[in-house]
């Protein structure tokens, strides 16, 4: 309020001042005489200083009339000029709203609207670098798979936005199921970004996926060095990785290096149990066997395997049962409550003919946590005890129905496999194949390989002995039975119907 007072009171002695100097102009004597064209003009004080007001506020507007005028013909002839100016910032806020109309409808799912908006925009601001990514991408949404190529080409083109142009291209190839071109374009995108966290996680993946391991443990150590894995995940992920370039050491082609790969794996991730069984094959290959003894132990103490025995074994494979039993104590003593120590514990003594011993081994295992190989061993302990045939039956009719204990089962997908890969067959993530017994239930055993692996070489002969025999004694038993069957015995009482029709 006193604002506009002050500026009421400013204005009021504006005036008053003007008219003191009108007034002041009228009692003074004197003035302007202006001769045009043998004309004289006389000007009194006040008339004159208007006169020069007129004046001057001509001479202003003949200026700026000629500034416009010149304006105008810069305009016409193409310069930069206030006008061109004028319309410019018009255009480019026109185009800055279609590029922001062109984004919300792009993640409203509009594509068709999006594109619109898109070329709209393209053609108001005219910068590529900003409208291209919006042209593809809703290009893509609206199915024109064609123009959001060619827009990414585009972007290549730039160096500005190379690298979204090429990965662009490179979702546009994975979507298409061009892995190897896609993988080439993931490899540039990361040498343009190496720091490029998706762009790391495309190209491991598809290096997997195309056991390129060499490539897969580079990529992997870029994502340690960018800071975008953990240490101790970066060391089990690489030990998968050298332990897939070991594959095949047991081949005849197997190399020097592949032992030596498998013996890397086991040392980054001692836990590993294929990394584990593989690298003490390598040992066993080398004739080191106390190696491969030292690693298998280190192993069965994170967790007691089947592999790992199957490896144990393999390490003097001409022993008896009993040397093996007394040998395979190593291995038995470190969770001696586990269900797999137990059940190669029976196993064992299975082989030596100590069924008494096989079933105290076994213990609570078929009451408490059942599953076909639990009842497959009962089966086998009470065949040799030299029990019926049905209660043999039946502990392997109760295996066929039974779960079927840990195997490789995928966490990803939770796909059962019946061996440990490097990717899943089913989905293709990397490194999610765990041993755990499977939250849904299985049709398909993966613990067939195995059940009683032990023992299905030593009980061979036996069971074909024994079937023999079964077969034998039942052709016996089958003809005097049809006979029964055939001829009715005739009561003493009784006269044939012949001789009572007689």
């Amino acid at each position: 309020m006193l604002w506009s007072l002050f500026k009421i009171l400013v204005f009021v002695a504006i005036i008053g001042l003007l008219a003191v100097g009108a007034g002041f102009l009228m009692e003074t004597s004197g003035g302007v005489q202006i001769t045009a064209g043998g004309t004289e003009y006389t000007l009194g004080p006040l008339q004159s200083v208007i006169a020069l007001g007129v004046l001057v506020f001509a001479i202003w507007l003949f200026f700026k009339l000629l500034t416009l005028l010149i304006a105008t013909l810069k305009f016409l002839n193409g310069d930069e000029t206030a006008l061109s100016r004028y319309f410019d910032r018009s255009r480019e806020q026109r185009g800055y709203q279609a590029l922001s109309d062109g984004l919300m409808a792009l993640a409203s799912g509009e594509g068709r609207v999006a594109l619109n908006k898109a070329t709209k925009a393209e053609r108001l601001l005219n910068k590529p670098e900003l409208t291209n990514l919006l042209v593809a991408q809703a290009a893509e949404m609206n199915g024109d798979t064609k123009k959001a190529s060619d827009t990414y080409k585009k972007l290549v083109e730039n160096n500005a936005t190379r690298f979204v142009g090429v990965r662009g291209i490179m979702k546009q190839k994975l979507s298409e199921g061009d892995d190897e071109t896609a993988r080439k374009l993931a490899e540039k995108a990361l040498a343009m970004k190496p720091r490029h966290q998706e762009t790391q996680d495309i190209l491991l993946g598809l290096q997997t996926k195309a056991q390129d391991w060499a490539g897969a443990r580079s990529t992997l150590t870029a994502k340690l060095k960018s800071g975008h894995l953990p240490r101790d995940v970066f060391k089990r992920r690489d030990a998968v990785l050298a332990l897939s370039e070991a594959k095949g050491i047991l081949d005849e082609s197997a190399t020097v290096e592949q032992q030596e790969r498998a013996i890397e794996a086991n040392r980054l991730s001692p836990d590993l149990v294929p990394a584990a069984a593989m690298a003490a094959r390598a040992y066993i290959e080398k004739g080191k066997p106390r190696n491969a003894t030292k690693i298998l132990k280190k192993a069965w103490e994170v967790q007691p395997h089947p592999d790992l025995a199957h490896a144990f074994a393999e390490i003097v494979p001409d022993e008896t049962p009993h040397e093996r039993i007394k040998r395979f104590t190593a291995l038995t003593r470190i969770h001696p409550e586990n269900m797999e120590t137990r059940l190669i514990l029976a196993e064992l003594n299975i082989v030596a003919e100590d069924f008494p011993e096989a079933r105290r081994a076994l213990g609570d295992v078929v009451e408490k946590n059942a599953d076909a190989r639990g009842y497959t061993l009962m089966a086998a302990i009470e065949r040799g005890e030299g029990s019926s045939d049905a209660v043999v039956q039946g502990w392997l009719a109760k295996a066929l129905n039974a779960p079927r204990g840990p195997q490789w089962v995928c966490d990803n997908c939770h796909d059962i496999q019946p061996e440990w890969a490097p990717v899943c067959p089913n989905c293709g993530s990397f490194d999610t194949l765990s041993w755990q017994t499977p939250q849904t239930p299985e049709i398909a055993s993966a613990t067939g390989v195995h059940m009683l692996p032990l023992i299905v070489g030593a009980l061979e002969d036996n069971t074909e002995t024994e079937a023999e025999a079964e077969m034998d004694e039942a052709e016996e038993t089958v003809e005097p039975e049809v006979i029964e069957l055939d001829a009715e015995p005739v009561r003493p009482d009784e006269e044939p119907a012949v001789e009572k029709q007689a």
